[in-house]
């Protein structure tokens, strides 16, 4: 890939997306996400459109994420790393997915695999001994991530129900002496074929064959395992760079060790820890901040590489910017609270506030990047500008599990209306 090397500390950063003080954020919070802005205006967002067009892996990028430390930002300081909790990983997310979507996106399936493993767990009900086996175990996939830059996926769906919580993954781990045999079927896989681990959410199998969300089981799986494949093309709309093609698991051997999470805990923490399952947000947090730095950036004039012709001066021009700011602080705003009040066992109205903030940075994100391009005109159909690329990954964003943009609706109504356990026919 022909870019430019660049010094990011001499890199002219944009302003934070979500500023210190106004948000009051912590000093480590602040270079985190600086660090993010560097990264990405010297070296992300240079390298997209060719990450893009080819439908490639942003392998360059996770080089750039390793040296920063930020493959290790939630792995917790004892073990070497960042030591940063859920808000720290989301606003740090979002100042990436300003400049790369895929980077964003598939940046999520690796850092959840320390954040669930990591501060998630230990805010969890664990026996001593798990408590103690976790402990040993998940220091072993921590240190290959700090010492070797190892990178880990976390392969979802199925195509079933089960990515939404509603039934047991079909993919199933079969207890053997040592471990488990792993079989199944993972679609829409980000990092397919580019990670080191597969973190894969598999059920864990009873002696007379029944399957049970509560015996979840979340194993990392060596890619180079035998059994492990990688199968299908992959041509889709948009986040063409996270190369999510099917993995299939055929008879592979998983040893005990390799357990990122103990009998039981994944359950419990579905359950207990909801916010876990809104860390796909950030991308689109990002997002759609991009599509609006990119529209001022045009109509002043000041986009580099092409003429300084400012078109600020038109009202049905400044109308759109209006619209377009009024979306994003609205959607900055739910979503910032969201993210602050993440944790175990939160209130009703905070996990109805978690649902209503996935809906709208999903939805606005598209919304604005729909904005801008009506607004800057017909060059934002090309290729050689960002917008039609962000339109496209932006509209991805309210399909994907396990909080769809139908699914919060539902969850939203439904919690609204009713308390738990009520029924319509008492």
């Amino acid at each position: 890939m022909n870019v430019p090397t660049i010094d990011i500390e001499s890199v002219d950063i944009d302003a934070p997306m979500f500023e210190p003080s106004a948000f009051r954020l912590s000093d480590k919070q602040a270079e985190w996400c600086e660090t993010a802005r560097k990264l990405g205006k010297a070296k992300f967002a240079p390298r997209a459109p060719e990450y893009d067009r080819e439908a490639r892996f942003p392998t360059e990028n996770y080089k750039d994420l390793y040296e920063a430390g930020l493959l290790a930002l939630c792995v917790p300081e004892r073990f070497g790393g960042g030591g940063a909790g859920y808000q720290s990983y989301a606003l740090t997310a979002a100042e990436v997915g300003r400049y790369c979507g895929a980077t964003a996106l598939t940046w999520n399936m690796h850092v959840c695999s320390t954040l669930w493993s990591g501060p998630l767990a230990d805010d969890l009900e664990m026996s001593p001994e798990d408590r103690e086996a976790h402990e040993r175990r998940r220091a072993i996939h921590y240190k290959r991530i700090v010492e070797d830059g190892a990178i880990y996926a976390q392969p979802f769906s199925e195509g079933g129900a089960a990515a939404a919580g509603g039934v047991a993954f079909s993919t199933e781990a079969v207890p053997v002496e040592g471990g488990w045999i792993v079989r199944g079927k993972k679609i829409f896989a980000s990092l397919s074929g580019n990670a080191n681990y597969y973190g894969v959410l598999c059920t864990e199998t009873e002696p007379d064959g029944k399957k049970s969300r509560r015996n979840t089981l979340y194993l990392a799986v060596d890619a180079n395992a035998k059994g492990v494949s990688v199968v299908g093309d992959w041509d889709p709309l948009g986040m063409r760079g996270t190369v999510s093609r099917t993995l299939l698991f055929d008879d592979v051997f998983v040893a005990e060790d390799e357990a990122l999470m103990p009998r039981g805990l994944y359950f419990n923490a579905a359950a207990n820890w909801p916010h876990m399952f809104m860390t796909l947000s950030p991308t689109y947090m990002g997002q759609a901040q991009a599509a609006y730095d990119f529209t001022v950036a045009y109509l002043r004039g000041e986009v580099p590489g092409m003429p300084p012709v400012k078109r600020r001066m038109y009202p049905t021009k400044q109308i759109a910017v209006a619209e377009m700011r009024i979306k994003l602080e609205q959607a900055k705003a739910l979503w910032f609270q969201a993210i602050t009040e993440a944790r175990p066992n939160p209130s009703k109205d905070q996990v109805l506030r978690a649902w209503a903030a996935q809906y709208t940075v999903m939805e606005f994100a598209n919304d604005i990047a729909q904005l801008a391009i009506r607004t800057c005109g017909g060059q934002s159909m090309l290729k050689s500008l960002p917008l039609e690329r962000i339109y496209r990954d932006t509209r991805c964003g309210s399909l994907m599990l396990p909080w769809t943009a139908e699914l919060c609706v539902d969850r939203i109504g439904k919690g609204a209306l009713y308390e738990p356990g009520e029924t319509d026919d008492e």
